[in-house]
């Protein structure tokens, strides 16, 4: 008889460990997903309402294209900073509350 196949990883090794108590790694891949998503979506909203002008052309032209691939970047480099702040500022979030929980615990 063949001896049984090995057992299946928990999923938790599949996105680089983790205890069972931690986020569901699952709920946090799809929270990404969503996140990427909406940023897309705004984005080309954004930049397609700014820069084109002509609708009845099916293709955009030079000036049109040179100014989404401007927009797009810019909007880019926004983000990437505001996330910086957010992570900044969760940071001292958590610093805070460590030195409360420390307080509390004297």
């Amino acid at each position: 008889q063949p001896a049984p196949p090995p057992p299946l990883p928990s999923p938790m090794s599949w996105f680089g460990g983790g205890s069972p108590s931690g986020p569901d790694p699952m709920f946090l891949a799809r929270t990404e997903i969503e996140m990427y998503n909406d940023l897309f979506v705004k984005m080309s909203a954004t930049c397609i309402s700014k820069c084109r002008s002509n609708y009845k052309e099916p293709d955009m032209n030079i000036g049109e294209q040179s100014c989404v691939d401007r927009c797009t970047g810019k909007y880019m480099e926004a983000q990437e900073k505001v996330g910086e702040v957010m992570r900044k500022v969760n940071e001292q979030h958590a610093q805070q509350q460590q030195a409360m929980q420390g307080m509390q615990g004297r």
